[in-house]
């Protein structure tokens, strides 16, 4: 289903700068089906400046996303920042340049969601790690116990068809 509050009329705009505010949540993020995010809370704002030929759209957001640990597997909230810059321009050729969105001569709205949900997703951090010491106790015990280096095998347990190859050198 897609939000309504996303999509701008720009017809009856004056030239100039126009600014919008967004509130992206939860429903936000469930009209994407395969999303790393499931859960948030992002204000995004949106100054776009109309001039004849094209818009300029200056997008930001800031807020939180509720991810899980990369490291123990438990909830956290994680915060997110970040801003991009798109030139819509009223033509119907792509130019190929991802910063210039092709709108087509006939266009008189702007659907700006999937430009706050590639905003967002590349904002996210490359991992999500709790703090040190805030991970869940019981899953770091198991994954400590399952890391290379503890419980160190012995040769006896090592498959024989391994164990030659430790004598190669290299």
């Amino acid at each position: 289903m897609q939000d309504l509050s996303f999509i701008l009329p720009f017809v009856g705009l004056k030239l100039g700068k126009h600014n919008y505010d967004f509130e992206i949540g939860d429903a936000f993020f469930a009209n994407y089906e395969y999303s790393l995010i499931q859960k948030g809370k992002i204000a995004g704002h949106l100054e776009l400046e109309k001039k004849e030929t094209m818009l300029i759209g200056d997008f930001s957001i800031k807020g939180t996303v509720e991810a899980e640990c990369d490291r123990c597997g438990e909830g956290l909230t994680a915060p997110v920042k970040g801003e991009f810059r798109l030139i819509f321009k009223f033509e119907d050729e792509d130019q190929g340049d991802e910063s210039l969105v092709a709108m087509g001569k006939e266009a008189f709205e702007l659907d700006v969601t999937d430009h706050f949900y590639e905003l967002i997703t590349v904002s996210l951090p490359s991992r999500f790690l709790h703090l040190e010491g805030d991970c869940d106790q019981e899953a770091m015990k198991k994954l400590k116990a399952h890391s290379a280096g503890e419980g160190e095998t012995t040769d006896e347990e090592i498959d024989p068809r391994w164990s030659t190859l430790k004598n190669l050198k290299s």
